[in-house]
């Protein structure tokens, strides 16, 4: 186990004083990319505290890798009335919504 603070500690840190103390100091024109560098930030955090496994350990039932599921979509194999339709779309659906946690959990509601 790692001592505290974790990295997801440290970037929360790092990107709270990056909005708080050092963006008021920069000039306008510079606010933007200060912005853009604490979203990064926050992303990153997020995304350390997110498990991939299981949604991969599901996606090998259905193709090799995600490239070769994208492939198998792309050719019809999941399409409505397939048996492997409503599998497929829930592993999707889990897909997004595990990326819009780490990217824009706001998009979750």
């Amino acid at each position: 186990m790692l001592e505290q603070p974790d990295a997801a500690d440290l970037l929360a840190t790092a990107r709270a004083a990056l909005l708080e103390k050092l963006l008021p100091a920069l000039p306008p024109e510079l606010h933007y990319e200060a912005r853009m560098i604490a979203n990064a930030m926050a992303i990153a955090g997020r995304a350390g505290t997110v498990d991939p496994r299981p949604l991969e350990t599901r996606l090998a039932s259905f193709a090799d890798d995600l490239a070769h599921f994208a492939a198998r979509i792309r050719a019809g194999a999941y399409q409505p009335g397939t048996p492997a339709y409503a599998g497929a779309a829930a592993l999707l659906r889990e897909m997004v919504r595990m990326r819009a946690a780490v990217t824009n959990p706001r998009a979750l509601g």
